[in-house]
């Protein structure tokens, strides 16, 4: 209580630090608008690259916003909310990253105007509330398309050994960076009988130190027989299926590559266990487990493989298994001329992958270039005009922010963006709602003419997390920021004993 003669009460610390009103949202909506500027440049084909370097010199170029947010590190609160919308955006559906960050600071940005002329926030948080459920109405009734699946999916893995972009390819099949363990045994085999083993071709050695009393020589000598004839025991039992290649993610002894090389069989070790459970799924063999050797059934061969063969790739080797009949795994070979564009390739195709992932789970597809965006925005545009009240000019900000897409298409492409925006509205008001921009040359072109579409989910989660992050950020009117404890270093130190001192 304040008045006249009554001293104020503190209730926060000295240390600590209280912006309120809004001055808070403002700086809230500059941290936004200042990290959209960023990666607004990394939005469409025509992308420009960012290079990040990190505190220990290592080096990022890439386009992805994700990626890009990740390296940054950012000191305001809102700024990091921001941050955290891409990766969010990231794990949900795996795309989208740039237009999600672009699309939430614009929508911050428009209901700045709002706020300077004292309109209350929650008016502003009600109009964007009624113009998201809006905007996802309209892209499930009226904007999307149902898309026929008529492929099966199976499990990829992506592998980055060198060479360039040109020669990168889709294996039928899995390659593994592995060689065969003897010289001699067979690099090409076709139509190979693959036995895979999760136990060692080695003699078991003991858990914990073993002891051994010999008596005699000859009993050294039946110690060491003993080995050789549990080695031949587990090579025979392989032999005996007839198999052309043996997979061991444990070692092979010299002794067990003797037996199998005179069987003519080739034998690879130390895989990864990921690496044996995909050749099992392309080439239909199953996992032998540890020390059953002697359970092996014509049953766990697999024959689904067309072609065995070890090629030399730089200066390493690779096991193929392609040409397989009905594979659940394959391999995609990205080659490229530098580890730079290796990574940033790898990163592009990931998101690909994401895409058609999300086609799979749910099959509509909306138009993509802008026009979806442009369609949206005409949509809000013709519903505020029944809107009354003060809260259809936040409903209609939210249609103009909706255009930040396009328009930044444009602005990347080097088109004139005025004139774009203006031919793009004018089509769309004629529902033309296929029409968007052709991020190449940035022409008005149909999306169905290019064959460009984007996954329904894509957009709705990515429509979902802009607005809600702007209606979060909207909501604060205070930011009270505790400063870190004084160090040690800081405090003051105990007066030191000087020659005068001394003398007295």
């Amino acid at each position: 209580m304040f008045g006249p003669g009554v001293a104020p009460v503190l209730v926060l610390s000295s240390n600590t630090k209280r912006e309120s009103g809004r001055k808070v949202q403002i700086e809230n909506i500059n941290a936004a608008t200042a990290i959209a500027d960023v990666i607004r440049t990394c939005l469409g084909p025509r992308a420009m690259l960012k290079m990040l370097m990190d505190p220990m010199g290592g080096i990022v170029m890439t386009n992805d916003g994700n990626a890009i947010l990740r390296e940054i590190t950012v000191q305001h609160p809102a700024g990091k909310s921001i941050i955290e919308i891409a990766r969010t955006q990231d794990e949900e559906v795996g795309d989208g990253t740039t237009s999600v960050i672009v699309l939430a600071g614009e929508m911050l940005a428009v209901g700045e105007q709002f706020l300077d002329e004292q309109m209350h926030p929650t008016v502003i948080i009600g109009a964007y509330r009624q113009a998201l459920e809006d905007m996802i109405s309209v892209l499930e009734d009226k904007i999307s398309s149902e898309f026929l699946l008529n492929t099966s999916f199976e499990e990829i893995y992506s592998s980055i050994p060198g060479g360039t972009i040109e020669d990168s390819m889709i294996l039928k099949g899995v390659m593994v960076n592995k060689d065969v363990t003897h010289p001699k045994m067979r690099r090409c085999i076709k139509n190979p009988r693959i036995i895979l083993l999760d136990c060692s071709l080695e003699y078991k050695k003991g858990e914990s130190q073993t002891n051994i009393e010999i008596m005699q020589e000859a009993d050294f000598t039946r110690v060491l027989q003993l080995e050789e004839e549990y080695i031949e025991k587990v090579c025979s039992d392989i032999i005996a299926l007839k198999p052309d290649v043996v997979f061991t993610e444990k070692g092979i002894s010299d002794l067990a590559q003797h037996f199998l090389l005179k069987a003519g069989i080739s034998a690879l070790w130390r895989l990864r266990k990921s690496d044996n459970n995909r050749i099992a799924r392309a080439c239909g063999a199953t996992i032998v487990r540890v020390n059953q050797t002697d359970e092996l059934k014509e049953e766990d061969v697999g024959t689904g493989a067309g072609l065995f063969e070890i090629k030399k790739i730089g200066d390493e080797y690779f096991c193929y298994i392609t040409e397989c009949k009905d594979p659940k795994a394959c391999t995609i070979l990205l080659r490229g001329a530098s580890k730079d564009v290796l990574v940033e390739t790898e990163r592009n195709l990931q998101d690909a992958l994401h895409v058609a992932r999300n086609i799979m789970l749910n099959p509509k597809l909306v138009p993509g270039g802008g026009a979806v965006e442009m369609a949206v925005s005409h949509a809000l545009m013709e519903k505020s005009k029944s809107i009354r009240g003060v809260s259809q000019w936040p409903y209609k900000a939210v249609a103009r922010a909706l255009e930040i897409v396009p328009r930044t298409l444009a602005q990347n492409c080097g088109a004139n963006t005025i004139r774009t925006l203006t031919a793009l509205r004018a089509k769309h008001a004629s529902n033309d709602s296929v029409f968007g921009i052709n991020g190449e040359t940035g022409e008005i072109v149909s999306m169905d003419e290019l064959k460009i579409w984007e996954p329904l989910s894509v957009k709705l989660q990515t429509y979902k997390t802009a607005v809600e992050t702007a209606i979060l950020l909207l909501r604060i009117d205070d930011i009270v920021s505790g400063s870190k404890k004084k160090d040690r270093n800081d405090e003051p130190r105990p007066a030191q004993a000087t020659e005068e001192s001394m003398k007295e």
